[in-house]
């Protein structure tokens, strides 16, 4: 069974095919720079060496048009017919959707509905799921929602003490993000603790560009810090994560700055790049390690407001089998998740240094032997979670059919 799996951006198109069999990697890649004067496609076939080359991508049309003859080319996909579904990536379900879907007409009027709440992400996520459909009429079609997976939070974790009409009329409320992520480590580190889903309680820290901390409780999502959009929660690489909210209101008053002004300076400008100019954390260590006292205070910024929160969601979950780290920094900076754990025995956690140095491929627990929880280093696959939820999706249909 093969499944293809979309991520559609306004300029840009990542995108795996799977062999669902044993869920490898046929092939990889980027389109981007869609719509500029020159287009690339980027694709690795399994292991083989990366290929770049230079296709007329002006639109999303042509950008689909040239990752399927791409695939057709090389033996990959032959006929659409080997194709079981595409999987499409989508930020935001609203309240719509707390499981995959099957793409229809209805489905696509909600994610049309939801675009004032994801307004960066959903139009270009229509683009690539409607020139799929267009292309592959006859393949079916899921959407996979990264805020499905926190539409388990009680209403007292995603109302916002607010008027009420706020919400009901206006949807104000908190969804959380990164929730295919969080849910694909959550699964593993249930597997890895040898314990049912149903049955583990996680503090799971997805670290990136992006950041966000979800608290799990028997498998479900109680709580998470991203919020109505992903600017609140954690500091994060440009984002400030949580201020407080009068800040904006100063801001206006004081600068003169328009709505839009401080909402590009919260999102773009802040997080570590506001503090020492730098969003790479990699960049972020040198610095620091050359003396930079701004970089210094980054990064004592970014790990206290981490630990800020998993106190919080210990005080939420009352017992926790695992912290688990994840993305491309809580995956590979050991001195960041060091920072995270120190001073932390209070909650019984003991981190081991050798361990943290180096952990294992792919679910690593750091912690030392008298660590009361496990603490984990699980690499996170938010394009396989896809492809795994699109299986399971079409899979539903199927047996309800019959």
């Amino acid at each position: 069974m093969k499944i293809l799996v979309l991520n559609a951006g306004s300029s840009s198109v990542k995108y795996r095919l799977f062999d669902m069999s044993d869920r490898a990697v046929l092939v990889a890649g980027l389109i981007e720079r869609i719509g500029e004067e020159s287009p690339h496609h980027h694709y690795r076939l399994g292991r083989a060496d990366p290929i770049d080359v230079k296709i007329a991508g002006h639109n999303h049309q042509q950008a689909l048009q040239a990752l399927f003859e791409t695939l057709s080319a090389c033996a990959m996909l032959n006929d659409p017919s080997e194709l079981a579904c595409i999987g499409h990536r989508v930020v935001h379900g609203g309240e719509y959707f707390r499981e995959p879907a099957l793409i229809d007409a209805q489905v696509i009027q909600h994610i049309t509905e939801v675009i004032p709440l994801a307004p960066l992400h959903n139009p270009a996520h229509l683009l690539g799921i409607q020139e799929a459909i267009r292309q592959m009429e006859n393949i079916p079609q899921v959407a996979v929602f990264d805020t499905a997976f926190h539409q388990t939070l009680p209403d007292y974790a995603y109302r916002y003490p607010l008027p009420a009409h706020l919400y009901t009329e206006h949807g104000v409320r908190r969804y959380g993000f990164h929730g295919t992520s969080h849910r694909y480590v959550a699964e593993q580190a249930a597997q890895c603790l040898g314990k049912p889903l149903s049955e583990t309680n996680l503090i799971t820290l997805h670290l990136g560009n992006g950041a966000s901390v979800a608290a799990i409780k028997n498998g479900e999502s109680i709580d998470t810090s991203m919020g109505m959009t992903p600017l609140e929660g954690l500091m994060m690489g440009s984002r400030c994560g949580d201020i407080d909210p009068a800040i904006h209101f100063y801001l206006s008053r004081a600068l003169n700055l328009s709505n839009e002004a401080i909402e590009a300076l919260l999102n773009k400008d802040s997080g570590c790049k506001g503090i020492c100019g730098e969003n790479d954390m990699r960049t972020i260590h040198r610095m620091a390690e050359a003396g930079d006292d701004h970089a210094r205070l980054a990064l004592a910024m970014y790990a206290y407001r981490i630990k800020k929160y998993i106190g919080a969601y210990f005080a939420v979950l009352g017992r926790v089998d695992a912290l688990v780290f994840t993305g491309g920094i809580g995956e590979n900076d050991a001195w960041l998740r060091q920072q995270c754990c120190a001073d932390m025995a209070l909650f019984g956690i003991a981190i081991d240094e050798q361990k943290n140095l180096n952990p294992t491929h792919p679910c690593g627990n750091i912690g030392r032997d008298d660590s009361r929880l496990a603490i984990l280093v699980i690499a996170t696959d938010e394009e396989l979670e896809i492809a795994i939820q699109a299986m399971e999706c079409l899979r539903n249909r199927n047996h309800s059919s019959r």
